[in-house]
């Protein structure tokens, strides 16, 4: 051991929390369920503490000047906090996605292979103003039996320590120890913590390109990463006006600052007379700042002109850029060019056309005649998520228990060597599948 992991305090706790996360790894579906509940009775025990620290996160943060859509992000109402409460009990309903044979195999008699589902170990998530990211992220470990190390941002400094105290009590009675989740709330512990690829198994940040890009270049322990969300709709040739209308409106306007949000609004040019006046209305009614084209602009005079920076920008705001194509091909090559492989959507009554746009479009999620706020684990049925990943290796989109568990190869065999199977007299396997 280095003078440097006997000086660290970081190396402790990466410790402990692995040494717990072995623990976990074999308890029962039962046991782990039953720190979930209480998880959630100590979270609403707490409420009035968790929501009070929030509130002094909140004025902390408009005082230094956040930025409106990270301010939309840290604030937890008694709503937000209810919702997060019900996604923890909703992961308990979940199968348990640990110790799931996958490969069931008789290489020969007596020689038996299984696959089976593991825990990966240690998860360190480092994730921006949401508070409520701490909660999730927290009940899909224990389930998929991980360890967490948690690094939220520092405008949600103690609302994130109130709501890991609590679920720590809530934890101290039941078989899983509250070691198995820890907390940093530093910058440096943030550095330190990429280096720890000897405890911890998997990073997932949560935050801009250059962020995620930053965590990708300065550690060795595999990144998920969540970037950016610049989410496209393309309203087609054939789409239904009305359809396309509400579509847009509630992709750019129910929730503002999620990255599942549109940022760019496509409008093919045969239906962008007809169109564009009708969801620019909506949209300003709903103070929608709109940026246009050079042809979007004559259409709509009174709506300000984009420039070449705005087809890459992430708002996480109430600002929409709009531009015109003269195809669906050239909207896919616009996507595939700026999007950020998040979730991309296409209006349309023609079914064709809705097949090419999902099979050329290159994105986590695809959608067809519906809303780019749907990309969301509790909504996929997930429970909850740990983030959305924008990868192309998977997981890929919502993340939530399946993707916190890799595998294991078990194989069981009575005196069985190589050299059987080998040579001019070699055995043959029978490589049959069982039931």
């Amino acid at each position: 051991m280095t003078s440097l992991e006997i000086a660290s305090p970081l190396i402790a706790i990466a410790q402990k929390t692995r040494s717990s996360a072995f623990k976990l790894a074999v308890l029962s579906t039962e046991a782990k369920n039953q720190a979930i509940e209480a998880i959630a009775i100590a979270l609403e025990s707490a409420k009035d503490e968790i929501l009070q620290a929030n509130i002094a996160d909140c004025k902390a943060a408009t005082a230094d000047g956040i930025a409106k859509p990270l301010y939309k992000r840290l604030q937890l109402d008694e709503h937000k906090l209810r919702d997060a409460i019900a996604g923890v009990r909703d992961v308990g309903k979940l199968a348990d996605p640990v110790g799931k044979v996958q490969i069931h195999r008789e290489l020969d008699t007596g020689l038996v292979l299984k696959r089976i589902t593991c825990p990966l170990g240690v998860l360190g998530i480092i994730f921006e103003a949401r508070p409520e990211a701490a909660i999730q992220i927290v009940s899909l470990a224990i389930k998929s039996g991980n360890g967490v190390i948690l690094k939220g941002g520092k405008e949600a400094i103690r609302s994130c320590e109130a709501i890991v105290k609590a679920i720590k009590q809530g934890l101290a009675p039941t078989a899983v120890s509250p070691d198995v989740v820890q907390l940093l709330t530093t910058r440096e512990e943030t550095l330190e913590l990429l280096n720890l690829d000897k405890y911890v198994d998997l990073i997932i940040p949560r935050g801009s390109n250059s962020f995620v890009r930053f965590v990708q270049d300065n550690t060795r322990i595999p990144v998920l990463g969540h970037a950016d969300g610049i989410c496209h709709l393309y309203i087609d040739q054939a789409a239904d006006i009305a359809k396309a209308v509400n579509i847009t409106v509630d992709a750019k306007i129910q929730y503002p600052a999620a990255c599942n949000a549109i940022e760019t609004l496509l409008v093919h040019a045969s239906i962008a007379p007809e169109f564009l006046p009708k969801v620019a209305t909506a949209l300003q009614e709903k103070h929608v700042e709109l940026r246009g084209d050079g042809r979007t602009v004559k259409i709509l005079p009174h709506i300000n002109s984009a420039t070449a920076k705005d087809w890459e920008t992430e708002y996480s705001d109430l600002v929409l850029a709009i531009k015109i194509v003269d195809s669906l091909e050239e909207a896919i090559a616009h996507i595939n060019e700026y999007g950020s492989r998040h979730t991309e959507a296409i209006v349309t009554e023609d079914l064709a056309a809705a097949e090419t746009f999902l099979g050329f479009v290159n994105a986590a999620g695809v959608y067809h005649n519906c809303s780019t706020r749907f990309a969301d684990g509790f909504r996929y049925g997930f429970g909850a998520e740990v983030g959305i990943s924008t990868q192309q290796m998977p997981p890929r989109g919502p993340v939530g228990l399946e993707g916190l568990v890799t595998y294991k190869y078990q194989m069981t065999g009575d005196g069985h060597i190589v050299a059987t199977y080998t040579g001019a007299n070699a055995k043959s396997f029978t490589h049959q599948d069982l039931v």
